[in-house]
């Protein structure tokens, strides 16, 4: 069973650090592009020709979803590269390399996708004033870029 676990829990959790960083990251992009979809639903059904503004509004927060699925590739690059002979110190540290993004893309893909919703309301209101909203979204977004960066040093930091 030591042998077992020698053999193959390094890479298992290597797998599962990334597999984190994807599954989190777009996990917290679907429910924050929801929550701006729905926001968005209801401005279009009342106002049709504000849909282009509107839909990009929804898309920022589906951001973190695509950081995750970068640092999931970068991740399983490195994993590749050692030809499946992943020690459990290593594939420890690759766990938690991927968790800045996992944790920061969940949350901050969620509370982006609440900022949005109210910058939709700021089309509604305003349409001359929609990117003052684009520009709340962007503070959430400077955050998980944070957390991007964070896991790409990480990774590239392992040996």
């Amino acid at each position: 069973m030591e042998n077992f676990i020698q053999s193959f829990g390094g890479i298992a959790i290597a797998l599962l650090g990334a597999a984190m960083a994807a599954a989190l990251a777009c996990s917290g992009s679907a429910k924050g592009t929801g929550i701006a979809g729905e926001a968005c639903a209801g401005l279009i059904s009342e106002d049709p020709s504000k849909f282009g503004k509107a839909m990009i509004l929804q898309v920022i927060p589906g951001t973190q979803g695509l950081y995750g699925f970068v640092i999931w590739f970068l991740a399983f690059n490195k994993i590749t590269g050692y030809g499946g002979a992943i020690d459990i110190a290593t594939g420890m540290q690759i766990l938690a390399a991927c968790m800045p993004i996992a944790i920061g893309g969940l949350i901050s893909a969620a509370a982006q996708g609440r900022v949005a919703a109210a910058s939709i309301n700021i089309l509604a209101k305003k349409p001359d004033h929609w990117s003052k909203g684009m520009v709340f979204c962007i503070t959430v977004e400077f955050y998980a870029i944070l957390c991007l960066l964070a896991s790409i040093m990480m990774l590239n930091a392992i040996a």
